[in-house]
């Protein structure tokens, strides 16, 4: 009996392909439950210190993910047989790197704001994001929905920064 479900890669597979490492999030795209959001969790705490550091640096950091985030997506989705492969969360370390990037303040209330909004999005998927979701494919459609997610989230914190700072 079939259930259909997408397999789950072993940790070795990750490790003999690098792109898959990267596609799955170092590791965290392999957790049984919610690995989206366990992915977008270890993204943050990755990417705070790197923002602490260096803005330019975090800029760089989010560029190189969304140049090369089509291909990882890609070859791991191939490689996986599965479009957009829940385990897949690459497009959730870039997302919650770009909107982490664009707050206003960094703090903990604020990345607190960071990671809600952008799962919010990520798994509402507002017009147009569902739409795209849906109809664009590949890598590049892996990593788009996220990158929208991602503006939405920045959007609604920096409004809101705005209305109470007023």
């Amino acid at each position: 009996m079939s259930d259909n479900k997408p397999r789950i890669p072993e940790f070795k597979e990750l490790i003999q392909h690098p792109f898959l490492m990267l596609g799955f999030g170092l590791g965290s795209g392999l957790s049984p439950k919610a690995p989206g959001t366990v992915g977008s969790l270890l993204g943050l705490i990755l990417f705070i210190p790197v923002i602490y550091w260096s803005e330019l640096s975090a800029w760089l950091l989010v560029i190189f993910g969304l140049f090369f985030g089509s291909s990882i997506c890609g070859k791991s989705s191939e490689y996986m047989q599965v479009h957009d492969h829940g385990g897949i969360v690459w497009d959730e370390f870039v997302g919650i790197w770009l909107v982490v990037l664009l707050l206003p303040v960094q703090s903990w209330e604020y990345w607190l704001a960071a990671f809600i909004a952008f799962r919010l999005f990520d798994i509402w998927k507002p017009w147009p994001i569902k739409q795209i979701d849906q109809k664009v494919h590949g890598g590049f459609g892996i990593m788009l929905d996220d990158v929208l997610a991602a503006i939405y989230a920045a959007l609604l914190i920096l409004v809101g920064h705005s209305l109470l700072a007023s």
